[in-house]
């Protein structure tokens, strides 16, 4: 199966975490693209059958700079060959935030739903009050989406 991994990274931590889930997702059997700077057509070229969201919160709950242009992209063009693929998120925050925590990865969600996209599993949300290691921190959730993906 061919797993896009979509990230937005402020600081390097989401691309870390990103990174990780590439490598344990690739060790998994799953052939996998990341590249932080993609563009819709890029991820077209692909051709997923499944997709990871990986992106922390910037602002007053938006994406990050990175994972902007694409997001509109897919927003705007809905491929409709997507609906009804896998998908997941992983969300990282700051629950000091309040109501804005984690709200990159709800972005996600939100687009993921609007696209068709099967919510696989429940959004992981790392906060970064609580973790200095997010990249180990997920690391169950993700073997639960090898295992998912595997059906």
């Amino acid at each position: 199966m061919k797993v896009a991994i979509l990230s937005g990274s402020v600081y390097g931590t989401a691309e870390e975490v990103a990174r990780h889930a590439a490598s344990i997702l690739n060790a998994a059997g799953f052939e996998i693209w990341h590249n932080p700077r993609a563009t819709l057509a890029d991820v077209l070229a692909f051709g997923p059958e499944a997709f990871l969201a990986v992106t922390s919160t910037t602002g007053m709950g938006e994406l990050p700079d990175n994972l902007q242009p694409l997001y509109f992209a897919i927003r705007d063009q809905l491929p409709a060959a997507w609906r009804g693929l896998p998908g997941a998120v992983i969300g990282l925050g700051d629950s000091s935030y309040g109501d804005t925590f984690c709200g990159g990865g709800e972005q996600m969600r939100e687009l993921f739903g609007e696209l068709g996209v099967r919510e696989v599993l429940p959004m992981l949300r790392l906060d970064a009050s609580e973790t200095v290691t997010p990249e180990t921190d997920a690391e169950p959730w993700l073997a639960e989406l090898v295992s998912v993906l595997r059906g």
